[in-house]
């Protein structure tokens, strides 16, 4: 169905939406319909191993990787995409798992860091391996090198397009 119904179109003369090709529908399904069961997937593997979801997983990772295994909570919600108040409930909830630990910021009294702890360390060590082989098996052994490498420029020219310079962006909330 290429002609869309010109919803919105009216005597005031606004232009009709530019609807989506019968192509483009079909991809934006796909997307949605492969990134909601990826996902998904992955939450329930990472529940299922680690007690976590995805997210708070992703958490643990962009800590690992941090100096010291510690980041400001600004900068963690900004790498992760999420609001200030979501992260500072996963905070709470890794928190109280003992692998995470806020501390006070040096340079920023109104500030705070996340912490990796030892224990949360170990746990993410214990399960990268299991995580790593669902992303590989779910998503990469799928797609031939050249897919993988189209995927990674579209995912970027996309997140470039979405993350203006300024903003009403999550972690800005």
């Amino acid at each position: 169905m290429t002609e869309r119904p010109a919803y919105g179109a009216d005597d005031t003369h606004e232009p009709a939406p530019r609807w989506l090709t019968d192509e483009e529908q079909r991809t934006w399904r796909a997307y949605l319909h492969a990134t909601t069961l990826l996902e998904d997937h992955l939450d329930r593997l990472l529940q299922r191993d680690a007690g976590m979801p995805h997210i708070y997983y992703g958490l643990l990772v962009h800590l690992s990787e941090a100096p010291r295994r510690r980041m400001r909570m600004t900068d963690l919600a900004e790498g992760l995409k999420i609001t200030r108040s979501r992260l500072s409930h996963a905070v709470a909830r890794l928190e109280k798992s003992g692998w995470v630990r806020r501390e006070e910021c040096p340079s920023d009294k109104r500030g705070q860091l996340a912490v990796l702890t030892d224990e949360g360390f170990a746990m993410l060590s214990r399960t990268a391996p299991g995580h790593v082989e669902a992303v590989r098996g779910a998503l990469f052994d799928r797609l031939t090198p050249e897919q993988v490498t189209q995927l990674g420029d579209i995912c970027r020219t996309i997140a470039t397009g979405l993350q203006p310079e300024c903003g009403d962006l999550p972690w800005r909330r």
